[in-house]
Formats: structure tokens, C-alpha cells, sequence
């Protein structure tokens, strides 16, 4: 009886402290901003005039319902803040319900076709690019500042959550679009324009830091050649992942992580942590089988193209019976299944995954 009743107590210990360090990780963090393009846009496309949205069935479906969310289910970050405790979805700026009571707790600014650069994603009419999301957050922190004082405003945003996850835009629906890419191309070299991304995004970074960030996730631009889009548009690649555009991706994210080194350096009090996307989706992609999936080269969700990849997941289109199967909901982004393994790495991850620390020791910090 005395062993039975020690045992009891120890696995309570252990449980109470496990929950214990759920609620700290958000304890110490007030709240939770994010910026970013479709891959964490969870609905401000749906207030804007834009070829670009995804407040339509069958986008998320294992939601409950649309959104505006590019995917069946929850977004990276939705699936970050639940890992790390917060109770409630970090909400769209454009909503009319997200108030300065509400942003107190944190806001969403994505966009879907959003870039860094302010020429990217044209083709879509209305989004919202990272220069006005950024001055969007300009007006959150005023009215941060406005209802708490100054001092307050200060600390909470010293102390929160921020996280940027853009780049893949400014490829795919920029510089590798076709027919514009080909004209492009031929001025423009890859390391020219990889270049100026990242010296508009330095300007970019350091601006957030000057209004107040500190801690910082940065996330880099993934695989963009093995999407179902780009299978189905280069189908001289074989159906294997498409060579260039993943490339200049690496091309572009080698800088990125300097880039980060060198904000860390510059900036005093800042913690710049570079999230290796790439890594985490290329070793889903090459260990599909491994993680519980069937297809790692289509959507689930597709109409038209041998990888569903030439017309956007909407109400026409055929949905596969389980996504918790497909690495890919539609054309472009990953199912919920994929934005769980991709979270819970930049959560948990060693340093291949996520560098200089993960997610939960940031918080911590």
C-alpha cells in the first residue's frame, strides 16, 4: 500500500509539474505577433480586395470551418502558441474584432502573397506586404502605448513573442513567375536579387527591434521546388522537386542566417533565432513514409495537374479522405499534419532545426 501510494504521488509530481511548464513557457510571455505570408495568415486576406484568399470550403475543413486559413487545418504558429500554452488563437489585425483589449494579447498581421519586397505578389491586386505590416504594428503599439502608459507598453513588448515568416513569395510569385521570371532573369541574377531581399529585410528587422522586439523567430523560405505548383509547372523535372527554384532558396537562406548572426551582434538585448524550415521540410519530404504519410509530391486537395498543382484548393476541387496522409493541402502550402511536425521542431528542435535555441528556451529567456 505504501509502495502503490508513493508511486500515485510521484506520477502527480511529474504531471503537475509538466503542466506547470506549459503555463510558464506562456506565462512569461504577454503576447503573441506575428507577421508573415500565406503559411500563417489566418484571416486578414479575408478583409482585403485580393485574388488571394481562403475563406472558402474545403480550406478548413478539419477546422470547422473556413477562416482564411491556406490550409485544412491550423498554421504553424496557431499550433505554436498551443504548444507553448497560450489559450486562444492569435487573432487577424484587419478583424473588427481584434481591439486594443484583445491585442494585448498579441495579433496576427499576415498576408497571404505578402513579401519583403513591395513588388511581390502583385499578380494578386490587394496584400499586404511586410513594410505595411510593420507600420500596422506601429499603430498596434500606439494603442498599446495609448491604454497602458508608456513604461507598460514597453516591457510587454520587450517581453512578447514576435515571429516573421515570408521569403517564399517573393520567389514564387515574383521572381520565378513565368514569363516575367524569364525577362528577369536575364537582368536580374539570382544573387542579385537575393541580395536586395535581404537588405530590405535587414531595414525591416532592425525597425521592429527600434519599436521595442526582442525576441525574435525568424523563419527562412522552405523547398519551394517540390511544392505541387512547381512539379506540375516543370514538368521536364520528372515529378522529382524542381532544381533552380530550390537554389536560389538556399541561396537566399544562407545569407538569412548571417543575416540574423549579424543582428544578434549589432543589436543589444535582441535574441534573432533563425528557424530552419528548409531542413525540417526537406527531412519530412525524404523520410515521408517515416512520419505516417502516403504522398509527399501532391495536394490533397486539387483539381487540376498530375500533383493537383495548377489551379488553388476551392469548392471544385477533390479532397483526399485523410490529409493527416498528405504533406501538402493544396498547390503551395502543408497540411495540418505537416504544420504539426514543422511546430513542435521549432518548439522542442536542436540546433539543425532551430538555432541559437528553440522556441521554449526563448520564451524562458
Amino acid at each position: 500500500m505504501g509502495i502503490f501510494s508513493s508511486k500515485r504521488i510521484l506520477t502527480l509530481i511529474l504531471s503537475v509539474n509538466l503542466v506547470l511548464l506549459g503555463l510558464c513557457s506562456a506565462s512569461n510571455v504577454p503576447a503573441n505577433f506575428v507577421f508573415g505570408d500565406s503559411l500563417v495568415d489566418v484571416g486578414n486576406n479575408n478583409y482585403i480586395v485580393s485574388l488571394s484568399k481562403a475563406n472558402y470550403i474545403p480550406n478548413g475543413i478539419d477546422f470547422g470551418r473556413p477562416t482564411g486559413r491556406y490550409t485544412n487545418g491550423r498554421t504553424i504558429v496557431d499550433i505554436i502558441g498551443q504548444e507553448v500554452g497560450f489559450k486562444d488563437f492569435t487573432p487577424p489585425y484587419l478583424a473588427p474584432s481584434t481591439n486594443v483589449a484583445v491585442a494585448l494579447k498579441g495579433v496576427n498581421y499576415a498576408s497571404g502573397g505578402g513579401g519583403i519586397l513591395n513588388h511581390t505578389g502583385k499578380i494578386f491586386g490587394g496584400r499586404i506586404n511586410l513594410d505595411a505590416q510593420l507600420d500596422n504594428f506601429a499603430n498596434t503599439r500606439q494603442d498599446i502605448i495609448t491604454r497602458i502608459g508608456t513604461p507598460k507598453a514597453m516591457e510587454m513588448i520587450r517581453e512578447s513573442l514576435f515571429s516573421i515568416t515570408i521569403g517564399s513569395n517573393d520567389f514564387i510569385n515574383n521572381y520565378l513567375v513565368p514569363v516575367v521570371s524569364n525577362i528577369e532573369e536575364k537582368f536580374i541574377t539570382p544573387e542579385t536579387f537575393v541580395g536586395s531581399m535581404i537588405s530590405r529585410f535587414r531595414f525591416q528587422l532592425t525597425r521592429l527591434y527600434n519599436m521595442g522586439a526582442r525576441k525574435i523567430i525568424v523563419a527562412n523560405v522552405g523547398p519551394i521546388g517540390c511544392i505541387p505548383y512547381e512539379r506540375d509547372t516543370n514538368p521536364n523535372s520528372g515529378g522529382d522537386c524542381v532544381a533552380f527554384p530550390n537554389q536560389i532558396a538556399q541561396l537566399y537562406n544562407s545569407q538569412l542566417k548571417s543575416l540574423t548572426d549579424e543582428l544578434n551582434a549589432k543589436l543589444r538585448g535582441s535574441t534573432f533565432v533563425y528557424a530552419d524550415v528548409y531542413h525540417i521540410v526537406d527531412d519530412v519530404l525524404q523520410n515521408y513514409e517515416s512520419y505516417g504519410f502516403e504522398s509527399a509530391s501532391s495536394a490533397c486537395c486539387n483539381i487540376a495537374g498530375r500533383y493537383g498543382g495548377l489551379i488553388p484548393c476551392g469548392p471544385p476541387s477533390r479532397v483526399c479522405s485523410d490529409r493527416s496522409k498528405y504533406v501538402f493541402w493544396d498547390p503551395y502550402h502543408p497540411s495540418d499534419a505537416t504544420n504539426q511536425i514543422i511546430a513542435k521542431r521549432l518548439v522542442d528542435g536542436d540546433a539543425c532545426d532551430i538555432w541559437p535555441m528553440n522556441i521554449r528556451r526563448l520564451l524562458e529567456s
